[in-house]
């Protein structure tokens, strides 16, 4: 169970390595990254953990629209273009990940 904002990075960055594309992973990892080092000066522990709340939310969003939508592809025999995939997930996502 993530608890602390190291525990929460290192959850979301094993989230950035099952995402489908190199191209998707990469993105997240940046947003991941900036998003630590922006809020690393946090001291409240209620805001904390509002932030890792949200955080895990949208990191189980991302995940359960990213991997559907590559396995649908695959099975209709097409794949997506890993471009066409990022915009299809940033369209989807209209909340900037955490």
């Amino acid at each position: 169970m993530v608890q602390t904002p190291i525990q929460l990075y290192r959850y979301l960055m094993r989230c950035c390595k099952r995402l489908p594309s190199t191209s998707l992973q990469h993105h997240y990892r940046h947003s991941v990254r900036q998003s630590y080092n922006a809020h690393s000066d946090e001291d409240n522990p209620q805001r904390i953990q509002q932030i890792i709340k949200r955080a895990i939310e949208d990191a189980d969003w991302i995940m359960e629209k990213a991997t559907p939508n590559l396995q649908v592809e695959m099975r209709q025999g097409t794949i997506l273009h890993e471009n066409e995939l990022i915009r299809i997930i940033m369209k989807l996502a209209k909340q900037p990940v955490l």
